[in-house]
């Protein structure tokens, strides 16, 4: 059997490092990277410490730019999609999550590749709340330009077969959106919360890394919509007291309820929107994916997050 081949496009970011460290370590398979912003070389791209290996082919793509992605897709068996721009900026976002993953789904055809695997978000879904929600449970009703294009991005994969793994809170090194920004709200709350019982689902980086190409080399050909989250989902309480603990932080006073915290944070809307989240169900269930990606959930949230402590702290103190 000839080795499988994949593209991985945004190699060098948060999600995509940690598909290419996993692939790394699949004997027979073999690599082709894609990027556009970061120079594809042994050095981490994300402060991660990952390196892309000696052995694997890179090609320069920019999703912004469809002609640029002519020929990435040649002799590729399956393609794993982690490159999206997360951010304001409307147009950008339309031409690198919308049209430039339409334009690589179609280079993907025209070469003949076999699957494509698409990470989106949870969030595409809107603001909330969901409790056990089941891939086809709700209707999608994104509020930014950025989930607003990548609902887009779906739409143009799954009209090829493809399929989309849909993450809510990924955590681990390489995080600059997740944690970070609960840390700055607890900066603001001063404090842990206590009594927050909504239930929110988490994955570590490492496990959707092995999510999304377990997906892409799966003997099951996983299709279709999935949500790729650790089982046991985490209370609004539980993950910001496991937060503090595992980060040193001086905030100790847990005994802030959620009224407290609003009155607290009125004054700092952002802030308070962040609390809003946290303090309604955002649970997404799906036990199919680890079955049909040929993958285990790895250990919760407490576990991992302990683990990939260090580089937060780093990357905090930084």
């Amino acid at each position: 059997m000839t080795a499988p081949r994949i593209l991985i496009t945004g190699a060098t970011g948060f999600i995509g490092s940690h598909v290419v460290a996993v692939a790394r370590h699949v004997p027979g398979v073999r690599l082709r990277l894609m990027t556009h912003r970061t120079a594809l070389s042994d050095a981490p791209g994300t402060g991660t410490g990952i390196g892309i290996g000696a052995d694997a082919e890179t090609v320069s793509g920019d999703l912004a730019d469809p002609a640029s992605l002519h020929g990435s897709c040649d002799g590729i068996d399956a393609v794993v999609h982690c490159a999206s721009y997360i951010g304001g900026d409307a147009q950008t976002a339309t031409a690198v999550n919308d049209h430039g993953t339409r334009a690589l789904v179609e280079e993907a055809a025209r070469s003949g590749v076999a699957r494509i695997v698409y990470v989106s978000t949870a969030s595409v879904y809107g603001r909330g709340p969901f409790t056990g929600l089941r891939p086809g449970g709700a209707e999608l009703a994104p509020v930014s330009a950025t989930s607003l294009t990548r609902a887009a991005a779906e739409r143009h994969v799954l009209a090829a077969g493809g399929t989309v793994l849909r993450p809510h809170l990924v955590h681990g090194p390489g995080d600059r959106w997740a944690v970070p920004g609960l840390v700055a709200l607890l900066g603001k709350l001063r404090a842990g919360l206590a009594g927050c019982e909504s239930r929110h689902s988490l994955i570590d980086v490492e496990t959707l890394g092995r999510a999304l190409l377990g997906a892409a080399l799966s003997p099951k050909e996983p299709t279709g919509v999935y949500h790729v989250n650790h089982p046991q989902p985490v209370t609004g309480s539980e993950l910001l007291t496991t937060v503090i603990g595992a980060l040193g932080l001086p905030w100790t006073d847990t005994g802030i309820g959620i009224g407290a915290a609003r009155a607290r944070l009125a004054e700092v809307p952002y802030a308070l929107h962040h609390l809003d989240m946290l303090a309604v169900d955002h649970w997404f269930a799906d036990e199919r994916v680890w079955q049909d990606a040929d993958c285990e959930p790895g250990a919760d949230f407490a576990t991992t997050f302990t683990r990939h402590a260090s580089w937060y702290r780093q990357f905090l103190g930084q």
